[in-house]
């Protein structure tokens, strides 16, 4: 028997299955056009609308058989009261339907608690999902430190630090629109910032565990100006980024010494950032399930069924 979880995020296409041990999971981003930052909510839900039935019938094409047994979704972005975003719905009512067929129960978590048991689950630490940690959620709308406990075969997740304005995830794409660079331009960032020996970086003014990325966002094209060079200018946003969240993390442990770090979200593929939180007890999910997937609303779901413990 195996469960089944999709998440419909403002940039991926995402539907998973699960048997409380392994599973499979297949995404897709949506088509962004060439220039352009990202689609409007409206977009996106109607591109999730037309992909899900393709994306579960590839699922299933490649897996036996199996009764499904529950199914789980995305439904906002964060468990908090407020949190919402039109794309999710795409995902929910699916699933909701889908449910209501097959006679089998429904599950809604939040895409960032779904993050963080992908990041879990992926890298063998399922462990941490019944213990008190930190865990960073880095991507294209969220820059977020957070204190994760149990609760309930989920996890709760509380803010105690991260960005006042803009996310790490939009710094890097709006670095990658400076560059010429197609959107989402993180892994391109990542691969031509390996061809700079770039020391240079700004350093980002903390406040306990906040800060802002707004003035590196400016201090990218000052730099960018100067300097004309792609691969430098991608090293110079990455020593800044990862200066930033490395500084952050000590600064958190002190507070909560110990305890181990989980990295989730597509910026927490990147390579300059694994390598720069080799010094504490950092752990990053592999890069497929540390960008937008359904894994983590798919082990949700089976733990809510009492599988995967």
């Amino acid at each position: 028997m195996m469960v089944l979880g999709l998440d419909t995020s403002n940039y991926t296409t995402s539907a998973a299955a699960f048997d409380g041990v392994s599973g499979k999971n297949c995404s897709r981003l949506l088509d962004v056009k060439e220039g352009e930052l990202g689609l409007r909510q409206s977009d996106a839900l109607f591109s999730h609308v037309k992909r899900l039935p393709e994306l579960v019938a590839q699922l299933f094409a490649e897996l036996p058989g199996d009764e499904i047994g529950a199914i789980g979704a995305s439904t906002r972005p964060r468990a908090v009261e407020g949190s919402y975003m039109p794309c999710f719905l795409a995902g929910e009512s699916q699933a909701r339907n889908l449910a209501t067929v097959l006679d089998v129960p429904f599950y809604a978590f939040s895409h960032q608690q779904g993050h963080i048991a992908a990041a879990c689950w992926s890298s063998g630490r399922m462990d941490l999902m019944d213990t008190p940690h930190l865990a960073w959620h880095l991507s294209g709308g969220t820059t977020e430190l957070l204190l994760v406990t149990p609760g309930n075969k989920n996890v709760n997740a509380e803010k105690i630090g991260g960005t006042q304005d803009i996310s790490a995830g939009q710094l890097i794409d709006r670095t990658g629109n400076t560059l010429g660079l197609r959107f989402p331009s993180g892994k391109e960032i990542d691969r031509i910032s390996r061809e700079s020996d770039c020391r240079e970086r700004f350093r980002v003014k903390l406040n306990d565990l906040t800060f802002s990325f707004s003035g590196l966002e400016n201090k990218m094209h000052t730099f960018f100006d100067a300097t004309h060079s792609p691969a430098d200018t991608a090293k110079y946003v990455l020593n800044c980024v990862c200066s930033c969240i490395v500084s952050v993390t000590r600064e958190a442990l002190k507070k909560y010494p110990g305890v181990p770090v989980v990295f989730s979200g597509g910026v927490a593929s990147n390579s300059q950032l694994r390598e720069s939180c080799r010094d504490f007890d950092a752990i990053f999910a592999p890069p497929e399930y540390s960008t937008d997937n359904a894994m983590g609303t798919a082990v949700l779901t089976a733990r809510q069924m009492d599988w995967g413990h």
